[in-house]
């Protein structure tokens, strides 16, 4: 069985899966595999510098993610183009991962798990969610952000409401971390009970 985990920027939904690999279930990452797409050398990072110049890559080859995300967010029509060219590449490395796991079930972690069609992948989806200022506080907090630029990323996903309407199983993250296993734990009890 395949289990899709989502939630936005700051929700926390590394450390859930965190969790989750604790109690010995296999993830796989979709931020990993649109990491893996863009690596130097491979035909994608070459489509995007021709795209948006050689000033989003980094003097080792590498994308510069930073710069990259702050072309994209201000501009839909190349979101759109670069999402084009990425959505299919990040979707057939998520595939071949997930035809690999052992694990009584597998989760597919992905912030974009349904902007992007993935959940189409998966059987069931958690969404771990929390209110959106203490999402706007975290974020900040562990990247250093500006609080600005947290909300564009926000407004650029899909709604929380409508992730809250599309999820199966919604996981709240906005209780001390100290509670978080046990949170989790109830979680993973409930997707071990589930028919395959």
């Amino acid at each position: 069985m395949i289990i899709g985990l989502t939630g936005g920027i700051g929700s926390g939904k590394s450390t859930v899966a965190e969790a989750f690999r604790q109690l010995g279930i296999e993830t796989v990452d979709a931020d990993q595999a649109s990491r893996a797409v863009v690596e130097p050398g491979m035909p994608a990072l070459a489509a995007i510098s021709a795209q948006f110049g050689s000033q989003i890559i980094q003097a080792d080859g590498g994308l510069d993610r930073a710069a990259l995300r702050q072309l994209i967010f201000t501009d839909p029509a190349q979101k759109l183009w670069l999402e084009s060219l990425l959505h299919p590449l990040i979707r057939d490395w998520i595939i071949e991962q997930l035809k690999a796991a052992t694990s009584a079930y597998v989760i597919l972690e992905s912030p974009l798990l349904f902007e992007t069609d993935q959940h189409q992948l998966v059987h069931k989806t958690v969404l771990v969610d929390l209110p959106e200022a203490l999402q706007i506080e975290r974020a900040c907090a562990r990247d250093g952000n500006q609080a600005d630029q947290i909300q564009r990323i926000i407004d650029a996903q899909m709604p929380r409401e409508e992730k809250l309407s599309r999820a199966d199983i919604v996981l709240d993250n906005s209780a001390p971390l100290d509670t978080l296993a046990a949170r989790v734990t109830a979680v993973h009890q409930t997707l071990l009970s589930l028919p395959l």
